[in-house]
C-alpha cells in the first residue's frame, strides 16, 4: 500500500486486527505493535470508536477493555480482502518487472546481479531470479542491521559488496532518492530500475 490513503487504510487494519486478538490490549502496545507515536494510535482508536468499529468499556484500575464490533468485524474483513488483492496484484506486477529486468540483464551479459534496498521486491527479486541465467549475488542497504535477507548476503555499502555487472534498485521506501544516490557511486547505465518502481 503506498498511498496515504492505503496507510491509513492498514493502520486503520493493524489497529482492528489487535483489538479483534485481544480486549486487554493497552494504547501504548498499539503505537508499538504499528509502530506510530502514541498520540497517533489514541487518534485512529477514537476515530475507530467514533465510526462504531470498536466499543470500549472501563475495567478495574483506571483501564479499558477494547471490543470489535460486527461493524467492526466487517471493516477488517473489508481491509483484509483489500490489503490480500493489494498484495498478490504487487506480487505479481513486481515478479514480471523483475523477469524484464533479469533479460535485459541476460542480453547484455550481465550475470552478476547486486540488489539495492532491502524490501518485498528484493524478496521477490531474489525468487525470480532463479528463473533465469543470473545470480543475485546479494543486497546492499546502508539502513539495516541484517547480514543475510532472503538466502544472500547483505553489505552496508557499496565499497564492501562482491564484484557485480549490474545494480537493480530494490528500495521501496524512498527509491527517487536511492536511486540519485546510487548515480553518484555507479555509471547510470550500471544502475537498472524496475519498472513497478515508476521513477522514469
Amino acid at each position: 500500500m503506498n498511498t496515504k490513503g492505503d496507510r491509513e487504510e492498514q493502520l486503520v487494519l493493524e489497529l482492528l486486527d489487535a483489538v479483534g486478538k485481544s480486549s486487554h490490549v493497552s494504547q501504548r502496545h498499539l503505537a508499538s505493535n504499528m509502530g506510530i507515536a502514541l498520540g497517533l494510535a489514541n487518534s485512529y482508536l477514537k476515530r475507530c470508536i467514533r465510526k462504531g468499529f470498536i466499543k470500549i468499556s472501563e475495567a478495574p484500575a483506571n483501564r479499558y477493555l477494547y471490543y470489535l464490533t460486527p461493524k467492526g468485524f466487517a471493516e477488517k474483513s473489508r481491509l483484509t480482502a483489500k490489503y490480500l488483492s493489494y498484495s498478490f496484484a504487487f506480487y505479481r506486477k513486481a515478479g514480471d518487472s523483475c523477469i524484464d529486468i533479469f533479460r535485459q540483464c541476460e542480453n547484455h551479459g550481465w550475470p552478476r546481479i547486486l540488489l539495492y534496498g532491502i524490501s518485498d521486491l528484493a524478496e521477490i527479486a531474489t525468487l525470480r531470479a532463479q528463473e533465469k541465467d543470473v545470480q543475485i549475488i546479494g543486497i546492499v542497504d546502508p539502513h539495516t542491521e541484517r547480514n543475510r535477507f532472503a538466502g544472500v548476503a547483505v553489505w552496508h555499502s557499496l565499497l564492501h559488496a562482491a564484484p557485480f555487472d549490474v545494480c537493480v534498485l530494490t528500495e521501496l521506501n524512498s527509491p527517487l532518492l536511492s536511486y540519485e544516490q546510487l548515480l553518484k557511486e555507479i555509471a547510470k547505465e550500471r544502475v537498472l530500475v524496475p519498472d513497478i518502481l515508476r521513477l522514469e
